[in-house]
């Protein structure tokens, strides 16, 4: 049977530490040979000379930007010019990092991986990983709408530069990032000092039951982490992306299936991430949802047990008309406590 790679995704924007992190990881990296894909703006490559290697290391350059594109077909054809160089014995490696440029929107990429046939099968996307620039996000969240999509994508969100700001911008920064991507859990890092378990392996993009909202910062320290509640900040920003909450009981399953029909047809380019875990009326099991834009995936997870059964759906996007979602999300719920009321204009 063919291996199946795991791939992970990192992002961030220009100068957030995307190389410092990735020189780090390989300095002190002792699992399996990897590949790492970088990409630049430009038709030198300036990281790809920056990352340290040895033995166990490729590094694939792309010039000219082909990453950063919103045309998917370049980046499918440089996967796949890497698979075949694998299958030919000229470059081995059991890992795929893809270090886009800090210019990119990761939308296009990230469905790369579900649409195209020949990669889904061969490549298992694990994670979207975003570096925020602590000193500079805010400044790059006002002026550059990529900023926000790099974070509202994020499955995890590492923060750099926190020792070169005061503690009211660090709190700013995040209360900001969070407003943005409740999801995501922030690791606050120095110098590129991850532990590859808080940014590799993670799964991401597994159906599962759980659907956990980030409630605070791990710090990393010393190959230490501690863990740090998020601090209550009342301010709001009008940053274009924003993660909404969709909460309620227990739902009817052509409802909510109309519901989730309607949203990915009407705003699945606008939403950038979305999970959910359904309690559905008569269903012994949740009902687990994910997705990016209008790729989505729907399963039957384990049983409520002796859970109150519950539904949550967290949707990441932009420009949603959240106040029309947050309505049709209560109607369907609505349907199982009132069945003969007939359906809600």
């Amino acid at each position: 049977m063919t291996q199946v790679i795991a791939v992970t995704l990192l992002t961030g924007f220009l100068g957030a530490g995307k190389t410092t992190l990735l020189n780090h990881f390989l300095r002190h990296h002792q699992g399996g040979p990897i590949a790492i894909l970088e990409n630049e703006f430009g038709a030198v490559n300036i990281d790809g000379e920056l990352l340290e290697r040895d033995d166990g290391v490729s590094v694939v350059e792309l010039s000219n930007g082909c990453v950063c594109c919103s045309v998917r077909g370049e980046f499918a054809a440089a996967l796949e010019a890497l698979l075949d160089r694998r299958a030919r014995g000229e470059v081995a490696f059991e890992r795929l990092i893809v270090e886009t440029t800090g210019l990119a929107d990761p939308g296009p990429i990230i469905q790369t991986f579900f649409i195209e046939a020949r990669l889904r099968d061969a490549l298992r996307l694990d994670a979207i990983i975003t570096l925020a620039d602590c000193q500079h996000i805010a400044r790059q969240l006002d002026e550059h709408p990529v900023a926000a999509a790099q974070i509202g994508f994020a499955d995890r969100i590492l923060l750099s530069k926190c020792d070169g700001v005061d503690a009211a911008t660090r709190e700013a920064a995040i209360a900001r990032i969070h407003h943005i991507n409740h999801k995501a859990e922030i690791i606050d890092v120095q110098q590129g000092a991850c532990p590859p378990s808080l940014w590799l392996d993670l799964d991401a993009f597994t159906l599962s039951d759980e659907l956990l909202l980030n409630r605070g910062v791990r710090i990393v320290r010393a190959g230490e982490s501690v863990f740090a509640p998020l601090s209550n900040q009342l301010r709001s920003w009008h940053d274009s992306i924003a993660a909404h909450l969709l909460e309620g009981g227990e739902l009817d399953l052509k409802r909510i299936g109309a519901f989730m029909e309607q949203c990915i047809e009407q705003y699945g380019n606008d939403m950038l991430r979305y999970k959910g875990v359904l309690a559905i009326a008569g269903e012994p099991r949740r009902l687990i949802v994910q997705g990016i834009h209008k790729v989505a995936g729907f399963d039957y997870g384990s049983p409520w047990g002796e859970i109150e059964p519950a539904s949550r759906l967290v949707i990441i996007g932009r420009h949603l008309p959240i106040e029309a979602l947050y309505q049709e999300f209560a109607a369907a719920q609505d349907m199982v406590a009132e069945p003969n009321t007939g359906a809600r204009s």
